[in-house]
């Protein structure tokens, strides 16, 4: 008792000092960050946490992993699991706000709205989406997209943020999409084309300009540009400039987690962590759930409902639809290698064999989330049913 007293006094005061020097005395955002996977090693990722604290006074980083010394705070992880499992928790409790991490597996219906600097004029321009997958559909996945980027955009302090479209597969269905719910009530701010022809849909010209605030794209898209901007004058193995991968934004997610891949260099983390503060001061969870009221309003549901493709679970003649999950275990192993479309209906037949199992994306596509002591049944039974 008499220890955590004086540490508790030590920290305030350590607090108060801090405060003076920097003349920040408001509550300080605390981020944390994992530091262990890195091709880069640990001491990248921590130089990364040092440079965005001492040019934030408003944040507090908190480093998790092992294997460097530093001033800032440290929770020990032994290994890359353990680390997740301790960042995880400490979102939950309120011990952070944020947090920035490699590796992470999101559920579906989850991606990452990633923040990059655009060449042509230095402009930041947030990418929506980089990582994880919104919905199966490509044109609903990509309308959810839009709406995850508008949040991110709102909470960063983008008041009225504009909107383009990338012209990919589905660009067209899209933009159709979001005239109607703009026309039904639900304000969104479009932007046009620097190209002779104008138009929401933007082509790479626009992405080197930065000519929207958010471009709307679906992940595999994303994730490729994200690793252009952020390494195009590096040669590819050291991402060097932008603000990471950005925040996995769903509907009903309860956390902000940023993302990094295992190439990002130190200024990069230090923009991600940035980047963090700046979504929990934002109050970016709130941003995510007024939008889809809002979107609601304006027929959001039938219009997703519209677009949504028949689940083949129902057709199923072992009435596998009707399988419950059993206990729920700590998920810290994953298969890759399912098909998008057929991932719910692998992860229930394994629920039907008593495996507990997760649908996600990984950073290369989907995958089933499972305890490590089940994964040698969970290939036998996927391989079996031809999902493997």
């Amino acid at each position: 008792m008499v220890n955590k007293i004086r540490n508790t006094i030590g920290e305030v005061f350590t607090e108060v000092a801090d405060a003076l020097i920097t003349g920040s005395f408001g509550k300080k955002t605390k981020v944390g960050l994992t530091i262990l996977g890195s091709e880069h090693g640990p001491a990248e990722l921590v130089y990364g946490a040092e440079l965005a604290q001492a040019a934030n006074p408003d944040i507090k980083v908190v480093v998790i992993g092992n294997g460097v010394n530093s001033d800032l705070e440290m929770v020990a992880a032994e290994n890359e699991e353990d680390a997740h499992a301790k960042m995880d928790e400490m979102l939950l409790n309120g011990e952070l706000d944020a947090a920035v991490t490699m590796h992470y597996s999101f559920p579906i219906g989850v991606s990452t709205v990633g923040r990059v600097v655009t060449p042509a004029r230095g402009k930041p321009m947030f990418l929506a989406t980089t990582t994880g997958i919104s919905d199966v559909e490509k044109v609903a996945a990509m309308l959810k997209n839009t709406l995850y980027g508008i949040a991110a955009a709102k909470a960063c302090g983008i008041k009225d943020p504009t909107l383009g479209i990338l012209n990919v597969e589905g660009g067209r269905q899209v933009e159709r999409a979001l005239r109607k719910l703009q026309e039904n009530g639900y304000n969104m701010n479009f932007t046009e084309s620097s190209r002779g022809d104008g138009g929401v849909v933007m082509r790479g010209n626009d992405l080197l300009m930065g000519v929207p605030d958010i471009m709307v794209n679906d992940s595999l898209s994303g994730n490729v540009l994200m690793k252009m901007f952020s390494a195009f004058n590096t040669g590819g193995n050291y991402e060097s400039t932008g603000y990471g991968y950005g925040p996995g934004i769903g509907e009903n997610y309860d956390r902000i987690i940023c993302i990094i891949s295992r190439a990002s260099g130190a200024p990069v983390v230090a923009g991600a962590i940035r980047l963090a503060a700046d979504c929990a001061q934002g109050d970016l969870i709130n941003k995510v759930k007024t939008e889809f009221a809002k979107a609601r309003k304006a027929g959001w549901d039938q219009m997703i409902g519209a677009l949504k493709v028949p689940s083949p679970v129902a057709d199923k003649s072992n009435n596998i639809a009707q399988v419950t999950a059993p206990p729920k275990k700590l998920a810290t192993d994953a298969l890759p290698g399912v098909d998008v479309m057929d991932i719910e209906e692998a992860v229930l037949s394994l629920w039907k064999e008593n495996i507990y199992a997760e649908s996600g994306m990984g950073c290369t596509g989907p995958i089933i989330m499972l305890a490590p002591e089940d994964r040698e049944e969970a290939l036998k039974i996927l391989k079996a049913n031809n999902y493997l």
